[in-house]
């Protein structure tokens, strides 16, 4: 894990993670964590990179490539089956 998933996700305590808004847990974690997951574009097998709030960031052709772009990007890839 990269370490700013590791200081954002220390820094809110289980109380502090209770008294979110909505908002506020929605946001949660959007900018360490984002989502692979395979889709077909255009009859095409693809691995679609998403935020963790559900924003699509990217599509990669293998899913190496795909975990391995969220990587540079200082973010910790969670596959989506």
């Amino acid at each position: 894990m990269t370490d700013s998933f590791d200081t954002e996700f220390q820094t809110l305590s289980p109380d502090a993670l209770r008294h979110l808004s909505t908002q506020d847990f929605a946001a949660f974690g959007v900018n360490v964590l984002a989502y692979v997951k395979p889709v077909v574009t255009q009859g095409i097998l693809g691995y679609a990179i998403h935020a963790a709030d559900g924003t699509p960031l990217a599509v990669a052709a293998s899913p190496e490539v795909a975990l391995a772009s969220v990587r540079q990007h200082d973010m910790e890839p969670q596959r989506v089956h």
